[in-house]
């Protein structure tokens, strides 16, 4: 018998007529002889509008109210959902995340898993039922409910899965698996049968939107297989998985982008011990990340720091900045919304030189400049003009081999 996390995201519980559908799925699955936990998010929109009620009400709202406020859509479709599998013959019984209970720090609005207590559940699964759980949600040491961030149900299946010992975790979507770039840019881009758990970590950090990231961060940590399929058709779906379960590695898994960027350049900063504190530390107290940097040394002692962020944060990174001006005593400061990050990704890199060679001599050959570069162990991303965005998507794509054939 295998134990299943089911976990089912907005999309494919959008309505009751999907609901109904996604009922018949986990039936289907008990009828397999699955024990079964479904982990269910709210019903499509409905996250945007109790978030878009609390910031009417007051912009400075309180976080443990705003967190009553926007766990109840997890809750009505966890209850939908129970109702509609019990209609269907099924035995069934929603639960809350305080009920569970998923036990989280103290952190509104964003808290993090300390620990799930499963036993219950695990009794209830053995004994034939199916628990419905609330995704997104937990209970703070203050004893209220906590919310973990937008896209946090996917955090919560990865930690019930893990808290269950169960042998799968399957995250439905509005995709069928992961491609190894977007097939709307691409319609050659291939379905993954499996990538590993740093491919996926990667792809998920530069703009690829299958899975959240701190869910594949869960998974990775807790080797927990995570399967990636679609409520709408009963296509095979892709398996994320430990490096060793993947017998031959391609050298690119995949082509990322992510159009959330923003460059901001600092001109002319002393070239002194402590510059880069002095513009980076108050960054990271107003809460902005930073992701690319590049620094130029000028030979009159003077030094051009350039780095990214997200476009959202332009104006407050500009803001902090021009109010440390004194301190800094840069000359000039100049922001560039309309830029893209474009990353490779693959394990395969590690063993295979001329990866960032053929990025780059992809890039030139159709003219497009690259701004900023930054690597990792299995990622070149590069930074370019926004507007050649899907062009450079999609050459990179054939120069690694990715297309369909």
């Amino acid at each position: 018998m295998t134990r299943i996390v089911m976990k089912f995201g907005g999309t494919s519980v959008a309505d009751l007529e999907r609901i109904r559908n996604v009922a018949t799925r986990v039936a289907r699955a008990v009828e397999a002889g699955h024990e079964v936990a479904v982990v269910i998010s709210a019903m499509a929109g409905t996250t945007n509008r109790l978030v878009a009620w609390c910031q009417e009400l007051s912009p400075l709202y309180d976080a443990r109210e705003y967190d009553a406020v926007v766990a109840t859509g997890e809750q009505v479709t966890a209850g939908l959902m129970a109702i509609a599998l019990q209609t269907i013959g099924v035995e069934a019984r929603s639960w809350t995340g305080w009920q569970v209970p998923v036990a989280t720090d103290g952190q509104h609005g964003k808290a993090r898993i300390n620990a799930i207590e499963g036993a219950e559940i695990v009794r209830r699964m053995q004994a034939g039922q199916v628990p419905v759980v609330a995704g997104f949600q937990g209970i703070g040491p203050d004893r209220r409910i906590t919310t973990l961030g937008r896209g946090g149900s996917d955090t919560s299946a990865v930690a019930l899965a893990a808290a269950l010992q169960a042998d799968r975790c399957d995250i439905y979507t509005d995709v069928d698996g992961v491609y190894t770039t977007d097939p709307r840019i691409v319609p050659k881009a291939r379905k993954l049968a499996r990538i590993t758990y740093e491919e996926m970590l990667e792809l998920a950090s530069v703009g690829a939107k299958v899975l959240q990231t701190r869910s594949v961060e869960l998974a990775m940590k807790e080797h927990v297989r995570v399967q990636v399929l679609s409520s709408f058709t009963d296509a095979p779906g892709t398996l994320v998985v430990d490096e060793d379960e993947i017998v031959e590695q391609e050298i690119v898994a995949g082509i990322a982008y992510s159009r959330d960027e923003a460059k901001l350049t600092i001109r002319r900063v002393p070239d002194r011990p402590g510059v880069a504190a002095s513009v980076f530390f108050p960054l990271a107290e107003a809460g902005i990340n930073v992701d690319m940097i590049v620094q130029n040394v000028s030979e009159d002692g003077t030094t051009d720091m350039t780095f990214t962020l997200n476009k959202a944060e332009l104006p407050r990174a500009r803001e902090v900045l021009e109010a440390r001006y004194d301190e800094i005593g840069y000359a000039e400061l100049t922001a560039d919304p309309d830029v893209a990050k474009i990353s490779v990704v693959g394990v395969g890199m590690r063993s295979h030189a001329g990866v960032a060679g053929t990025m780059f001599k992809t890039l030139a050959s159709r003219g497009i400049n690259i701004q900023v570069i930054s690597t990792s162990e299995i990622k070149v991303s590069v930074l370019i003009a926004a507007e050649y965005t899907e062009l450079a998507v999609r050459a990179l794509h054939t120069a690694y081999g990715l297309d369909v054939a």
